[in-house]
């Protein structure tokens, strides 16, 4: 196994973090916002400025909200809006999932956004791990046109689901990459070598300061959890590098 062979994709929650992904070596980054909540569509300024700064693609997650995967008429014509206004300004691809009320595969709903992706990359994101038959929902994708699928293998995490991703690997037999998640530098060789998959997918953070906010202890601007207002997570350029190091 070398490096040459495996492609490294960062889930990304800023620009700045996919700047830091590509400096640690990242091949590819998945641009989100508030990745608190699963990942959720970014600004179309963070698509513009990542593809002005980064020289890998970027791939732009199109999710309305957290809270599952069925979206209004309402939420869906945005997702629209957003897909469309992110391929027009330079997105290398598209991730998104679309589920029906029962846990399948929309396949009206999720062709709409693989049409707006053209000729761009169109990935189904982890909306997968959570419909009833995987096998037929490869199926499914690959009749689509769908590239790609981020997956832990239906488990909350990864190493738990091994076997299951080995078995769609081989089920996918190359119409579709199966994109293992949740990779760190303790699980990579286990996963590469258990699954027989080529490419990852990974985020690691480290915590940054941001004082501007430290003498108002007792304000808190997001809702319950109250989190700190005076510090914020990046990608770790280190962590990524270590990878790379690992599969070299």
């Amino acid at each position: 196994m070398s490096k040459k062979d495996i492609l490294i994709e960062v889930c990304c929650g800023s620009v700045e973090g996919a700047f830091e992904a590509e400096k640690g070596g990242a091949d590819r980054v998945e641009l989100n916002s508030s990745l608190f909540f699963g990942g959720l569509t970014p600004s179309i300024g963070a698509v513009i400025e990542a593809k002005k700064r980064l020289n890998i693609p970027v791939i732009v997650m199109i999710r309305p909200r957290g809270g599952g995967f069925c979206y209004t008429e309402i939420e869906f014509a945005a997702m629209l809006e957003d897909a469309r206004l992110a391929i027009e300004h330079g997105a290398d691809g598209l991730v998104f999932g679309i589920l029906t009320e029962d846990g399948e595969i929309d396949q009206k709903r999720n062709a709409e956004l693989v049409r707006i992706t053209g000729d761009r990359e169109a990935v189904f994101h982890r909306a997968f791990d959570v419909v009833p038959d995987p096998f037929k929902a490869i199926d499914q994708l690959v009749e689509l046109g769908v590239k790609r699928i981020l997956t832990t293998g239906q488990q909350d995490r990864v190493d738990y689901g091994l076997d299951l991703l080995k078995r769609l690997n081989d089920y996918s037999g190359g119409r579709i990459t199966i994109l293992p998640g949740s990779i760190n530098k303790y699980n990579i060789r286990t996963i590469l070598e258990k699954t027989g998959c080529r490419e990852i997918h990974m985020a690691s953070f480290i915590n940054k300061t941001d004082r501007s906010a430290t003498h108002g202890q007792e304000i808190h601007y997001g809702a319950s959890l109250y989190p700190p207002e005076d510090s914020y997570r990046i990608i770790d350029r280190n962590a990524v590098a270590e990878i790379n190091k690992i599969l070299s």
